[in-house]
This record gives structure tokens, C-alpha cells and sequence, in this order.
């Protein structure tokens, strides 16, 4: 069982590094080339993974990871003092909108419907369904 331990762990530290290293965005990558890095990890992989690990790999500081909103730290940056977004039903306007989209639609509809009734009634009387034209022949008549 301790001989196969160190494979292990080697071959799990070079799974972890390689996969490390290829998610890793090209710009973020310290010292070498991203290309460069693959294959140190894979050549020397106890070497080339404590490399990664060491001085090839993105720093992820606590600043890095969070943003402050609005701080002192933004105090010279008016444009990251601006208010978080809210979501679509908090926003006045986001719902000023709907509400005249709604407007427009009931409008339509009442309309469409209106001239629905004036055409089956049009219909009934026998006259022109519509003024675009003569009314449909009927069979039998």
C-alpha cells in the first residue's frame, strides 16, 4: 500500500495541475506560456505541477475574488458608484412599460374583436362582410 501511494499522488497532482492550467484564461498565466506549462506538467509532473502551483498560477487574493460596491476604495470612480440593478419587477420604469405594451395589446385586441362582430354581423344581414371585398359564395343558395 505505500508503494502505490506516491503514484497517487503524483498522478493526482498532475491531473489537478493539468486541468488547472488548461481552464486557466492565457492572460492570466504568470511566467510562461500556457502552451509552456502543459507540457512541464506533463514532462516533469511532481516538478513541473509544484511550478504550476508555485509561480505559474493566476494569484487569487481576497481582492481579486470580491468587489467592493460602493466603497472608499470607488470613491474616485464615479461610474462604479452607481446603484445595484434591480430586478425587472422593483424597476418603475422596466414596469411603466409593460404596463403601456399591455395598453397597446388590449387595445388591438378590442379593436380586432370589434371588427370581428362587424363582420359576422355583416354576415347575418347578409351585406358585405368587410369593405374589402364581395362576401364569400355559399353552397346550395
Amino acid at each position: 500500500m505505500l508503494r502505490v501511494l506516491p503514484v497517487l499522488l503524483e498522478l493526482g497532482l498532475l491531473v489537478y495541475c493539468l486541468i488547472d492550467c488548461i481552464q486557466t484564461d492565457s492572460v492570466l498565466v504568470r511566467n510562461l506560456s500556457k502552451t509552456t506549462w502543459v507540457l512541464l506538467i506533463v514532462f516533469l509532473p511532481i516538478v513541473g505541477g509544484i511550478a504550476w502551483l508555485v509561480a505559474g498560477r493566476p494569484e487569487r487574493s481576497a481582492a481579486a475574488r470580491s468587489v467592493p460596491w460602493p466603497s472608499t476604495a470607488t470613491a474616485g470612480f464615479p461610474e462604479c458608484e452607481r446603484p445595484r440593478p434591480t430586478a425587472p419587477d422593483d424597476d418603475p420604469e422596466f414596469l411603466a412599460g409593460m404596463r403601456d405594451s399591455d395598453d397597446r395589446h388590449e387595445r388591438m385586441l378590442r379593436d380586432w374583436e370589434a371588427d370581428l362582430r362587424a363582420r359576422e354581423q355583416g354576415l347575418r344581414e347578409g351585406g358585405p362582410a368587410a369593405e374589402d371585398g364581395p362576401p364569400p359564395a355559399r353552397d346550395g343558395a
